[in-house]
């Protein structure tokens, strides 16, 4: 078993001169930053007075769920000769914010891959590997709701 590590820094930039001392008086701003990677400006959700021009919490789990995904999917596709030549996810997450027996909380994360492959690629066994990057995504395995993968795929003329 190898253990990875993520180090992660959040540092709040909401303070406005009075710190938290009223639920109006401070922006929910904040910026990620991880080593020599660029930063990553955030807010928490409008609904929750957040900047929505912002990444919140909700956008970056829908956004690495999708990553992840993609990432094993082409992966098993380079392995498995299926040549994409495109790949674009209009992903979705579903969360309620009101639960007679839970704060809020994600229902189910949909991603629905649109991905271009060559001709020579067998479409048949490039829809089986979704299962397959679905069973190794890190980020699906550890969450404790669905996500579901509906995924269309085309034969592309390039290449």
């Amino acid at each position: 078993m190898t253990e990875h590590t993520y180090n992660v820094n959040v540092e709040w930039t909401g303070n406005l001169g009075q710190g938290t001392s009223g639920y109006q008086t401070y922006k929910r701003d904040y910026t990620l930053s991880s080593g020599d990677k660029l930063p990553i400006f955030g807010s928490s959700d409008p609904a929750f007075l957040g900047d929505p021009k912002k990444w919140n919490p909700e956008d970056l789990l829908v956004a690495s769920a999708s990553a992840c995904h993609k990432l094993w999917y082409l992966h098993l596709c380079a392995v498995n000769n299926i040549q994409v030549v495109s790949y674009f996810d209009s992903a979705q997450g579903s969360m309620i914010d009101q639960h007679p027996t839970k704060k809020g909380h994600f229902t189910e994360i949909l991603l629905k891959p649109i991905i271009y492959i060559t001709a020579q690629s067998d479409i048949k066994r490039a829809f089986q590997l979704h299962d397959d990057a679905h069973h190794e995504c890190f980020i699906a395995n550890s969450l404790n709701f669905p996500v579901r993968c509906t995924p269309t795929i085309y034969v592309s003329d390039e290449i």
